[in-house]
């Protein structure tokens, strides 16, 4: 089985990617689990002021922000991980990696580290389970 599971660096995705590790470890057959991390485009006209290589040095930054937690709770575990580090819109973005990956199933924070439109079942969630026909797991 391959499960996507979503992460920002928040504690709610810390806490799916639990949940996908103890779901894993369930399993008859080894699963993969593959992180993805998405950090948003910059507005219109900043990396034309910044330059390209200030652009991809925040973004490496950001997803590194977003992976470290991850990394950390996954240190002990036993299960095949891969990262996948994109940059785009959160729920285009993630519906594409789990094309790439080829999951299984998505696993996803209630909410993540969006501002206030995603307080009561984010936005990104929303629009993930609209959008796909994968089962999707929101954890809180």
């Amino acid at each position: 089985m391959k499960i996507l599971v979503a992460v920002d660096g928040s504690d709610i995705s810390l806490r799916a990617v639990k949940y996908a590790v103890r779901l894993a470890g369930k399993l008859a057959k080894p699963a993969k689990l593959f992180l993805v991390a998405v950090d948003a485009e910059p507005f219109p006209g900043v990396e034309s002021r910044i330059g390209k290589a200030a652009m991809a040095q925040i973004h490496a930054e950001s997803h590194e922000r977003m992976l470290a937690p991850a990394r950390k709770a996954l240190a002990r575990g036993k299960v095949d991980v891969r990262e996948m580090a994109v940059i785009g819109e959160p729920a285009d973005a993630i519906l594409a990696a789990a094309r790439t990956a080829k999951a299984d199933l998505l696993v996803m924070g209630s909410h993540g580290r969006g501002s206030v439109k995603g307080i009561l079942l984010g936005s990104v969630s929303s629009k993930v389970i609209a959008q796909t026909e994968l089962p999707v797991t929101i954890v809180r």
